[in-house]
């Protein structure tokens, strides 16, 4: 087992495990930490735990400082820095007239290296906009494409729900969403009416899902005939949350709504065959 801190470097951002290496770390405390890209100052979403080897990277990297007031202030500098860099390489992507849309800019908190986010319909070749950069801010520059849901992650917006991006807010992780999902919701299959923000499928579609899945595998499908208190019908509607059956009669003129749990309860009629 591990002693380990979960540390976010940005608001939705991914948690990443850290050593604590014997400092005393609370829930919400800034820390300095050594990281792939250099060092780095983040903020402890999950304090100090024990976990097993199979949950973490190893080695494991150590947090090398609780963060301080001046620490803080180098993060508010780099930050104006990041927002005048954004307007230099605006102006140099324009000069060399790529075909690439700059979404953010970004310091490492020692300065050593200056991340350009963008996005781009295919491949560009920047090798002569990272030689500007480079003779301007006289550091090491990293120029990064991503895509349009990286995109909506960092700079937010307000989606069809009338709430804040969940990707901008909370979620750490971009899990994989399918046009089924909204076919076993009953969903409109209209893209407008399912797409998000960034163009592609909502991520909440997913939220749901593993729920309306196994409804669907303990309930009977559309079309289906079952027995019922009242006499054999066919399934004609589903209400998969509530686990309600609209069930037509047989040589009746109406339907009648069932709920699924009682209808299987002890004593009430099985299923019966649809042969």
């Amino acid at each position: 087992m591990y002693k380990v801190v979960g540390v976010r470097f940005k608001k939705a951002g991914k948690i990443y495990y850290f050593d604590p290496n014997g400092f005393q770390i609370e829930n919400s405390d800034f820390v300095i930490v050594e990281t792939v890209r250099g060092i780095e100052f983040g903020k402890v979403v999950i304090s100090e735990k024990q976990v097993g080897e199979n949950d973490i990277v190893l080695p494991l990297k150590k947090v090398l400082r609780v963060a301080d007031a001046k620490d803080r202030l180098i993060v508010e500098e780099n930050q104006q820095a990041a927002k005048d860099a954004y307007e230099v390489c605006q102006q140099k992507v324009a000069q060399h007239g790529l075909d690439m849309k700059l979404v953010d800019v970004e310091y490492t908190f020692d300065r050593n290296k200056v991340i350009f986010y963008f996005t781009a319909d295919g491949r560009v070749d920047f090798r002569e906009l990272v030689k500007d950069l480079a003779s301007i801010f006289k550091t090491r520059i990293e120029l990064r494409q991503i895509g349009v849901r990286d995109e909506a992650k960092m700079l937010g917006g307000i989606g069809p729900c009338g709430r804040m991006l969940c990707c901008s807010t909370f979620l750490g992780d971009f899990e994989p969403v399918s046009i089924k999902m909204a076919k076993d919701q009953n969903l409109s299959l209209n893209p407008t009416k399912i797409s998000g923000l960034c163009g592609r499928l909502m991520c909440c579609l997913k939220y749901e899902n593993d729920e309306y899945e196994s409804a669907k595998e303990l309930l009977p499908d559309v079309g289906e005939m079952i027995g019922t208190p009242n006499g054999r019908g066919k399934v004609v509607g589903l209400n998969i949350l509530e686990r309600i059956l609209q069930v037509q009669l047989l040589d009746k003129d109406y339907t009648v709504e069932f709920n699924w749990d009682e209808l299987n309860q002890e004593g009430a009629v099985p299923m019966q065959s649809t042969e």
